[in-house]
């Protein structure tokens, strides 16, 4: 009886743990600069700066690689995609210009098409694993 109670939940768990993991790597690399630089010419940048989203991407490998190792390519993609979509929603939302939609929109793409490569490559990587030459 237990376990048809906790089945559903566990099902979700592929699919939760990289939603997570995406929205606290969001909240520790991103999160905390809010506030552009003003360059000497005049011109603005940020707010982040480059060693961020590096940070950032390399954190978000950790459970990605591990979701597609356990065989849960698609709640790796969908879980890390959806959580740098929130974050990046309740991040940027406070825009006035409404122009964060774009942005987010990005986040969207890019997000999806990075861990669908690195999931891509990985499960690839796993099936010739066990493979000998012949």
């Amino acid at each position: 009886m237990r376990r048809r109670l906790l089945a559903p939940a566990l099902r979700t768990l592929p699919f939760l743990v990289p939603f997570l993991v995406a929205l606290a790597a969001w909240a520790a690399w991103l999160g905390w600069d809010q506030q552009r630089d003003v360059h000497p010419d005049g011109s603005t940048s940020g707010p982040y700066e480059a060693w961020q989203v590096i940070g950032l991407v390399l954190t978000l490998l950790v459970p990605v690689c591990g979701a597609v190792s356990r065989g849960h390519v698609a709640g790796a993609i969908t879980g890390t995609t959806a959580g740098l979509t929130a974050a990046a929603w309740y991040d940027w939302s406070d825009d006035s210009t409404g122009l964060f939609a774009i942005g987010v929109g990005l986040v969207v793409i890019g997000s999806l098409a990075g861990t669908a490569a690195v999931a891509g490559v990985m499960a690839l990587a796993g099936r010739g694993v066990g493979r000998t030459a012949r």
